[in-house]
């Protein structure tokens, strides 16, 4: 007898994740919309391309990670070993650089640098 519900923690977890890199994806696009005054021509097309392209490769890994919690559960049943923390560490790192990058912006445009 198995103590997990086969299929409703990896999928409660993916979906989690798609919503993170929904969020990613639309504060990306409102960020295009908002830093052309903030940053200026080339700066604001990369800084949302970025952010885009952090959203996507975010839905992939956790279409990934579901696809190794799931497989692993079914496997091994109760004794199963999850993904690693990648996934953690790299949100927790485009946290960080995305609030550096505002305080950036913040501070340029505070000191009259832009505009």
């Amino acid at each position: 007898m198995s103590v997990f519900d086969p299929g409703l923690q990896p999928e409660r977890t993916e979906l989690a994740w798609r919503r993170t890199a929904l969020a990613l994806g639309v504060g990306s696009l409102v960020s295009m919309r908002l830093l052309p005054v903030a940053l200026g021509d080339p700066w604001w097309i990369l800084a949302g391309m970025t952010g885009l392209v952090v959203a996507a490769l975010v839905w992939v890994a956790a279409r990934r990670r579901y696809r190794a919690a799931s497989a692993a559960l079914l496997r091994d049943g109760d004794r199963a070993r999850m993904p690693g923390a990648g996934l953690l560490l790299g949100m927790a790192l485009v946290t960080i650089a995305t609030a550096v990058l505002a305080v950036a912006i913040v501070l340029v445009g505070a000191s009259g640098g832009l505009v």
